[in-house]
């Protein structure tokens, strides 16, 4: 806001450098020489016409009163009869009247010299003689009203002469103009170019203002018939029309001389044209300040200058010029009240206004130097400097509100679009918080009817126990719209009393207990036993106690969280803070409004719920006749803040006390009631049976209902349910066993479904561990875009229990078959034995038996054991003993190593007491791989080490070889499922089978000539 010194100041400053600039124009612009005249004779013999240009002819001429001497052939009368007056200025005697002015000037008679003659207005007609000839006129003088024409333009005249004396008079008769008869302006007399030049500059500027002023015209014609139509582009229009005629008849007078207008009409112009403008602008002005003045004043004034414009069409101009003064009061009105209404509407805190404020400051400095000009200083030229800054002024108001207006016509754009995807949001979340529960109503009644015929009272009562608490859940989700309603039409009466705070808040704690369980929250009472009571209605203190509380145990994930309480001035202030995550600026400015859940980027994907909950709590508070606020800062935690006023009463004696009745007995919102139920109804039981023959499922969740229901629907199925309530504690229970089906919900705080379906595509590909999404969204773009996160199926709640199930049985059956395809794939791949190894292997006994018999049946011996364990049934199962694994690796390293004898060096680091199951064929064809690609393709051969490392949960199995190695491509190409057939068929089914196992699969280190160490890890067999 600007302080009255300040606009005072900017004022000063804008009229300061208007003045600046009119001095500047004045001075060195459009400088004027004065020749001071004595007893009628101006002597210019000292004077150089050339350089200097235009000299005012001031002081004493000769003048004879009602005397036309040029009538008379030029003969003068006798020196009696003239007088001495001074020019500029009145003639002596009445103003009516006619008579003529005469003055010699004295110059060097040069013949080459052009002379011109400058002759301003001169009421009420005038003609210019020099040297005996007439070279200029306005109107025709005469001895009367009846033989003269009156007209009143500037002239000039341009003529040459060789004489040393240049005789020059004018010849005057004014019969309308009662204000006086004279010359009232300077006779300027120069070289003929510069009289020419100026006044053609003068004519020139009057043009360019009136173009300008025509830009401003035609801009807001435009802007009324191309847009809105506002009255004020016609008022501006107006005004803007009448400154231009005004301009066209003031000094060179342009519209009198471009026009036949005779005189009377040029009075009845300018009154009107003036009116004009100081009705248009205070119409404009009313225009632009809305509810600056009274409308009943705007409508007095603008009724006296209609009025009295058309008084100038009809009455006699003599009556108008008689009202002058009047005139002159009526078309300073506005300048003043405008004045006072824009210096107060800028100090009121309306900076724009200030535009105004300069506009009409430059249009009355340009009145006040038009009166000095008029009175003291008529050398002075047309000046438009004035009236240019006046108009940029108010255009600059204008465009600054229309870019203001555009820019809250976008800011109102954007907030209809914000208001738009919130209500589509709002109606989204409304959708999934009413489908939630619908979708476990009819799957817990749908597990109830199909029982198996297994009646078990205890689970049934638990499941209608449940089945209640979610059907007031889905109750109180409306009851929280019809609270926000009521709130708003002021339906919601309290029932106030005195009430212990330190009670409640001990209650209300114990209700939002069961959301930290799981996490490091402490949670602190810090209302003093003895704190006084409040006046309150107490549902409704409990209310708002339980709402910032949930909001706080919702974003805190380890710290306190805790409930202070004072009092002064009659007032208690009660603080909930916390040690959560915090907010930003830009969530705290919206905090409170109803179905915000918080903008800035820590809240992103943070939120549930319908975010009406701290909105209902605001309006409550206000209700109380309280206040809330809150301070937060990101990572910092909050503090919200409320005040209620302190009870004169003292609480009942048979009030309910917190040490007489469990917190329970406190009014608990039905809402925290049901959701409190299903936490503890979803114990962490799991159903115990045998892995190998069950589906292990996932199911992630962040509402404890629905994980109670899934796993209701799905207890009577051989599935094994491990429950998970985000998706980042979803991520870290895959790595710890194999899953066979991971069903999530769509909308869930931190990570949402579709993220949580991206990061487990990026370990597992879509037939290695199907993804199955449950949503309340059911449009056409949601099931794409569930695809597109790489789901295998996609189900819409609610969900019917038999479709449920019939889903799931298939996602786990392909996922079944294709765990089975592994395996199969595996042991056929080891039972394609080679035609070559079979052949060597078959050679080198035949070589034995007629070289060394014992080590001839030995290896018949091993090659047998190597075949037998190829074509073992066991290779089929999901994993085997270490044992049967390191067996077959020896078989073939043995047969190897009696085909290549020291070429090929075996060195085992194994303990083998260790306790491991493998996946069956996980080692051999790692080994063989080793040998075979590494080891082999040198000339001298190499080594090969088989290093199982044991650790607390899990083992490390290395398979380390100094081999030719491979490079990066190589290396990569080995364990992509889309690479070639030719080559790592038994690394990538070793690799699938180990991640689907253990979460991770094959890890190699090689490089060219470096040798290759391939790692895999498992985890240990629990006993």
């Amino acid at each position: 806001m600007l302080t009255s010194r300040r606009v005072v100041l900017i004022l000063i400053s804008f009229l300061l450098v208007l003045l600046g600039v009119r001095l500047v124009w004045i001075f060195y612009l459009t400088p004027q020489n004065i020749a001071q005249t004595v007893q009628g004779v101006a002597d210019l013999r000292d004077r150089e016409l050339d350089s200097e240009g235009l000299i005012s002819l001031r002081g004493e001429w000769e003048f004879y009163q009602n005397q036309l001497i040029m009538d008379n052939n030029g003969a003068l009368p006798s020196p009696t009869e003239r007088t001495m007056l001074q020019v500029p200025g009145k003639w002596n005697g009445p103003p009516f009247g006619y008579g003529s002015y005469r003055l010699r000037v004295l110059v060097n008679g040069d013949a080459e010299q052009i002379y011109g003659i400058k002759v301003p207005m001169i009421p009420s007609s005038s003609e210019l003689f020099v040297n005996g000839k007439m070279l200029g006129r306005s109107g025709e003088t005469g001895e009367s009203a009846d033989d003269y024409t009156a007209r009143n333009v500037p002239y000039t005249a341009i003529f040459a002469s060789d004489r040393e004396e240049i005789e020059i008079v004018v010849q005057v008769a004014n019969f309308d103009d009662r204000l006086g008869g004279g010359i009232f302006g300077p006779i300027v007399f120069g070289d003929g170019i510069s009289i020419s030049q100026n006044a053609q500059m003068s004519s020139w500027l009057q043009i360019s203002l009136c173009l300008i002023l025509l830009v401003h015209a035609a801009y807001s014609v435009i802007l009324y018939f191309m847009g809105v139509r506002q009255r004020g582009l016609l008022y501006f229009f107006g005004l803007v029309v009448c400154a231009m005629i005004s301009t066209l008849i003031d000094d060179s007078q342009l519209l009198l001389v471009w026009f036949p207008i005779d005189n009377d009409w040029s009075y009845r112009i300018f009154y009107i044209v003036y009116l004009g403008i100081a009705g248009f602008l205070m119409q404009f002005m009313s225009y632009l300040m809305p509810g600056s003045g009274r409308k009943r004043g705007l409508r007095a004034y603008t009724t006296v200058c209609v009025a009295y414009s058309l008084a100038a069409l009809f009455l006699p101009v003599n009556w108008l010029t008689r009202m002058d003064a009047l005139h002159t009061i009526i078309i300073m009105i506005p300048y003043l009240v405008i004045s006072v209404l824009a210096f107060r509407s800028v100090t009121k805190g309306n900076k724009d206004t200030i535009f105004i404020l300069m506009g009409v400051s430059a249009v009355t400095f340009n009145i006040i130097w038009g009166l000095i000009r008029a009175s003291f200083w008529q050398e002075m030229g047309f000046y438009p400097m004035d009236m240019i800054a006046a108009f940029v002024a108010f255009a600059s108001y204008w465009f600054k509100r229309y870019l203001r207006t555009s820019e809250q016509t976008v800011k109102h754009a954007m907030k209809m679009m914000e208001e738009d995807r919130l209500k589509d949001q709002f109606l989204a979340r409304t959708s999934h918080e009413l489908r939630n529960p619908l979708h476990a109503m009819l799957n817990i009644g749908h597990s109830l009817l199909r029982g198996n015929g297994n009646y078990d009272e205890t689970a049934n009562r638990e499941n209608m126990e449940l089945l209640v608490s979610v059907g007031k859940r889905m109750s109180l989700l409306l009851n929280d719209l019809l609270d926000l309603a009521r709130l708003k039409e002021n339906r919601i009466n309290l029932q106030l009393r005195a009430v212990n705070v330190q009670g409640v808040v001990s209650g209300v704690l114990d209700m939002v207990r069961f959301m930290t369980e799981g996490k490091p929250i402490q949670l602190i009472n810090r209302v003093p036993d003895d704190f006084p009571p409040v006046v309150a209605d107490e549902n409704r203190l409990v209310q708002i106690l339980f709402n910032l509380l949930h909001n706080a145990a919702k974003f805190t994930n380890e710290g306190y969280i805790a409930v202070d309480a004072s009092f002064r001035n009659g007032q208690a202030y009660v603080a909930v803070s916390d040690t959560g995550i915090g907010m930003n600026e830009d969530t705290k400015q919206v905090l409170f409004e109803p179905y915000e859940q918080g903008r800035g980027p820590i809240q992103a994907g943070d939120v549930s719920g319908l975010g009406l909950g701290l909105s209902i709590c605001k309006q409550l508070v206000e209700l109380h006749r309280g206040t809330i606020s809150v301070t937060s800062s990101p990572n910092e935690g909050s503090e919200f803040t409320f005040t209620l006023p302190i009870s004169d009463e003292d609480v009942p004696q048979d009030e309910v006390t917190r040490e007489e009745v469990p917190a329970k007995a406190l009014v608990m919102p039905d809402v925290m009631k049901e959701t409190a139920a299903a936490l503890l109804a979803s114990g962490p039981e799991l159903y115990k049976r045998d892995p190998a023959d069950i589906a292990n499922i996932l199911v992630v969740d962040d509402d404890p209902v629905n994980l109670r229901v899934l796993e209701e629907v799905l207890a009577m199925e051989s599935y094994e349910i491990t429950k998970a309530k985000n998706g980042n504690e979803a991520i870290a229970i895959l790595a710890t066993k194999e899953w066979d089906l991971v069903i999530a919900d769509v909308m869930m705080p931190r990570m949402s479904g579709f993220e949580l379906s991206r990061a487990i595509r990026e370990r597992y590909k879509i037939a290695e561990l199907p993804i199955l999404l449950l949503t309340a969204r059911g449009q056409p773009e949601d099931i794409e875009a569930g695809f597109q996160a790489g789901a295998n199926d996609y189900l819409v709640k609610p969900v019917d229990a038999m479709e449920l199930k019939s889903r799931v049985r298939a996602l786990t059956d392909g996922k079944k078959s294709f765990r089975e395809r592994l395996r199969m794939e595996a042991a056929w791949l080891q039972a394609q034995i080679q035609p070559h190894f079979l052949f060597n292997t078959l050679t080198s006994i035949a070589a034995l038996s007629e070289l060394d018999t014992v080590r001839m049946r030995t290896l018949v011996e091993v090659f047998g054991n190597y075949l037998r364990a190829s074509f073992d049934p066991r290779n089929l199962e999901r994993i085997v003993p270490l044992r049967h694994e390191l067996d077959l690796v020896r078989s073939y390293l043995y047969i190897e190593k009696e085909r290549f004898e020291n070429r090929l060096q075996v060195e085992w680091d194994v303990d083998e007491s260790i306790h491991l199951t493998v996946p069956p064929l996980s080692i051999q064809p790692l080994v063989e791989n080793a040998v075979r690609h590494g080891i082999m393709k040198r000339v001298g051969g190499g080594k090969i080490r088989i290093r199982i490392v044991e650790y607390e949960d899990c083992a490390e199995v290395r398979i380390e070889d100094d081999g030719v190695g491979m490079d990066e491509s190589t290396r990569r190409r080995l364990l992509d499922d889309h690479g070639g057939q030719d080559r790592g068929i038994g690394l990538r089914n070793t690799n699938r089978r180990l991640k689907q196992l253990y979460g991770q699969g094959l890890r190699i280190i090689s490089s060219p000539g470096s040798g290759t160490t391939i790692i895999f890890m498992v985890k240990k067999a629990k006993f």
